[in-house]
């Protein structure tokens, strides 16, 4: 949704800009040539796509500045930089096409590769970790609460039976075996879901993030979060209803924003995606 984005950010050539979720670079390196004496901030907690981001943003290289972190450390980052304040900052939330496709990284569900699932992959506690060592209802609880998957007695069950499970192939397999497809989606999608946001601790990062963002931008600048789960587009929502009804925001998207038809035949996966915006008062 970059056009998108560009739009609810309004940006300013000579603003300060803070991109939360740089991945690749898509975002950051748009926004960077449309500056002139102003800057990005480009912040990913995954080291490997910052590297992939700055080959990837080379010829604005004097307009970015890469941090590694997390949301909960958004203030250090501005601070690294000598920044009290940003004129907009950006989150697009989830997992980029490359951790999808790089099968080493444990993320995709059709590719035979380790049970990792780690944005960073500096912290301990991976995938494997979760669904080996898990007692049976924790894991069932954690599949239902994060991948809102009505079956997730029957998974965890299915799962602990198969330990030790030695890969997202194996993984998936054995969840197949007792949650057949009944829609379009893999019928292990949820439960990968479930367990990336438990060993990244997403949800409680994005509540870092939703705390700090109002501080961190200047009256007049704006807050662009981009979700694809229900989960994270709930928590979202709320805050920045909160943030109207205070006085302290104005609410620029009424009704979430989605992807145009264009888009969505292009790239596929931004079906899911929704767009939420505020202008700070």
């Amino acid at each position: 949704m970059l056009e998108e984005v560009l739009e609810y950010l309004a940006l300013q050539p000579g603003g300060v800009y803070l991109d939360a979720t740089c991945g690749l670079g898509g975002h950051a390196g748009a926004i960077a040539r449309r500056l002139t004496s102003g800057f990005v901030i480009a912040n990913d907690r995954d080291v490997d796509s910052l590297e992939i981001a700055r080959q990837n943003t080379a010829d604005c290289a004097d307009r970015i500045r890469f941090h590694h972190g997390r949301f909960s450390e958004l203030d250090q980052a501005l601070r690294v930089f000598g920044v009290e304040r940003v004129n907009g900052l950006l989150a697009d939330l989830g997992v980029s096409r490359y951790q999808l496709t790089a099968a080493e990284r444990g993320f995709s569900i059709t590719s035979e590769g380790p049970l990792d699932m780690r944005m960073d992959r500096s912290q301990p506690t991976t995938a494997a970790d979760i669904v080996n060592f898990s007692a049976e209802k924790d894991l069932a609880n954690l599949i239902y609460e994060l991948g809102e998957e009505r079956r997730s007695r029957r998974i965890a069950r299915a799962i602990v039976r198969a330990r030790p499970i030695r890969s997202t192939a194996h993984l998936a397999h054995v969840i197949e075996s007792v949650a057949p497809r009944t829609e379009r989606i893999h019928p292990a999608t949820r439960t990968f879901m479930a367990l990336r946001l438990a060993v990244n601790a997403e949800l409680e990062e994005l509540d870092a993030l939703l705390e700090r963002a109002p501080r961190l931008v200047v009256p007049g600048g704006r807050i662009v979060i981009i979700t694809f789960m229900s989960l994270e587009d709930r928590k979202v929502k709320q805050k920045f209803q909160e943030l109207s009804r205070s006085g302290a925001a104005i609410l620029l998207t009424r009704h979430v924003v989605r992807p145009s038809e264009r888009e969505i035949q292009s790239n596929p996966p931004s079906r899911s995606a929704k767009l939420r915006a505020v202008e700070m008062k």
